[in-house]
């Protein structure tokens, strides 16, 4: 039968019974709950899944019901249930029972009444879930100590805490044909450009797959539509106030059920190397602390292939540098040792992932004594290479955004291998390649680098220096939004 279908209820209670039984395959799965219930003289049956439900809701419902007596609800039933019997505040009505399915699969109750011809909807749901504990890659000295967690109607809680703008909006689809996973996407009307509201929700309902494993990953591959592409072109964050602060700025939020991630759209380049911390200090302080992060990005891409650049041309150095490079040569190529450890660090990285709490200070040891220190003392690597890695490595970590990270580990790789074929005209032509490239980069048909290229100087003032918050009294001028001004 197609997904899509809709089936009305039959005229036969008893009909309407057995398929929502094999709809739900009720004899097939020990957790799909189907109680078989006469209250007020009439047949009701009771569809939900167990560990879904809140048990002393269902059961103070049921006792209700069981008081009363059959001509309790006559003339109207339906209407007697859901306006004097069920004192519940989420109580809905369905008339299809495909749709009736698919919303008990999401977790709320159905209840089936003899001589009603529709399905009553009672959303007593619960989900297991944690504590909404500060983020790890988003961590401040002072601020917050909440974050997101893996439940929709959390996540949007704790939005509207902080954003308490009558404006704003939560709207609500379904993506995936066999999973229905709920999405949200959140905006305040006020602010946000209408036209990117309207073009995100239709690119969402054009989604054509049956499920959403990765949650928030799978929808970015859809909407980003750069399926190459290693820059992120949607940022995440698990801060609520971060969240907060780009609604009010006139982004658009999605929110994924299952993922503590929420997405801000659109999101440039910039937007990826600010940090929570950088508002949380003064502002000279947080200037400073961005133009530290700068400095470590962009030295994390260009100084080990400057420094292997130097090292296969020490006659590009002026006397006074000359120290620079390699004293002793190891017992492999220069350029191999770099790829190696490369290749070496993210195996650690991937390795201190999989690897228990209680077993990192032990896999921390190995790699410094024994991968690191031996290797030096054996002549496998120089140990100007450790050392120029380790600062990559440090400005690597020190990026905000994690895919941003990742993406500049490859720009390094490939800046490295330009260098070692071709030299100083392999550096050149290599961050000239790398900046057309982020240059004619978009997202959401907004500039990657903007303000930067296209220019606009009091956007890029802005990107270089915190700027005080009562002086940022106009939204970012790219997301065109309803109300310019703060």
């Amino acid at each position: 039968m197609d997904e899509k279908q809709d089936q009305r209820l039959f005229d036969s209670y008893e009909e309407n019974v057995a398929y929502m039984r094999k709809r739900l395959g009720v004899d097939e799965s020990f957790d799909m709950v189907h109680l078989d219930l006469v209250y007020a003289g009439r047949g009701m049956s009771l569809f939900f899944i167990d560990g879904f439900v809140k048990d002393d809701i269902l059961h103070y419902l049921m006792k209700l019901l069981s008081r009363l007596e059959p001509g309790q609800l006559e003339p109207d039933p339906l209407d007697r249930l859901l306006k004097t019997h069920l004192p519940y505040v989420e109580l809905g009505q369905e008339k299809d029972m495909n749709q009736a399915a698919n919303l008990v699969l999401g977790g709320p109750t159905a209840l089936l009444v003899e001589g009603v011809d529709e399905i009553i909807i009672i959303d007593a749901r619960t989900y297991p879930v944690r504590g909404p504990q500060e983020p790890d890659l988003e961590r401040v000295v002072r601020g917050s100590r909440d974050g997101f967690v893996e439940t929709i109607i959390f996540n949007t809680a704790l939005t509207r805490r902080r954003v308490r703008d009558r404006s704003l909006r939560m709207e609500y689809l379904q993506v995936g044909r066999r999973s229905l996973t709920d999405v949200c996407i959140c905006y305040i009307k006020d602010i946000a450009d209408t036209d990117r509201v309207d073009h995100l929700k239709r690119v969402l309902q054009e989604i054509d797959t049956d499920a959403l494993p990765m949650a928030e990953k799978t929808i970015e591959e859809y909407i980003s539509g750069q399926h190459w592409n290693p820059y992120p072109v949607i940022r995440y964050t698990e801060r609520p106030d971060t969240a907060a602060a780009h609604l009010y700025e006139g982004h658009i939020l999605v929110i994924i059920d299952g993922s503590p991630s929420v997405m801000i759209t659109p999101a440039t380049f910039w937007h990826h190397m600010q940090h929570a911390e950088e508002y949380r200090q003064k502002p000279l302080v947080g200037a400073y602390l961005r133009w530290v992060r700068y400095f470590a990005f962009f030295a994390s891409i260009f100084i080990l292939p400057l420094y292997f650049l130097f090292s296969k041309n020490p006659d590009l150095l002026p006397a006074s540098l000359s120290y620079i490079g390699p004293t002793e040569a190891g017992t492999i190529p220069l350029l191999v040792q770099f790829l190696f450890a490369e290749i070496g660090i993210d195996m650690l990285r991937m390795a201190a992932i999989h690897t228990p709490s209680s077993l990192g200070t032990a896999l921390g040891l190995v790699a410094a004594i024994l991968i690191g220190q031996v290797a030096v003392e054996v002549g496998l690597f120089s140990s100007e290479v450790v050392l120029y890695l380790a600062l990559a490595a440090v400005g690597t970590f020190a990026t905000p955004s994690y895919e941003v990270g990742l993406a500049d580990r490859l720009s390094r790789l490939a800046l490295l291998l330009a260098v070692g074929i071709f030299g100083l005209k392999g550096y050149v032509i290599g961050i000239t390649f790398w900046l057309i490239y982020l240059t004619r980069m978009q997202t959401f048909k907004t500039p990657y680098l903007w303000p930067f290229m296209p220019f606009s100087w009091k956007p890029f003032r802005d990107v270089l220096l915190r700027s005080p918050i009562p002086l940022k009294n106009r939204r970012p001028a790219f997301l065109h939004p309803k109300d310019p001004d703060r």
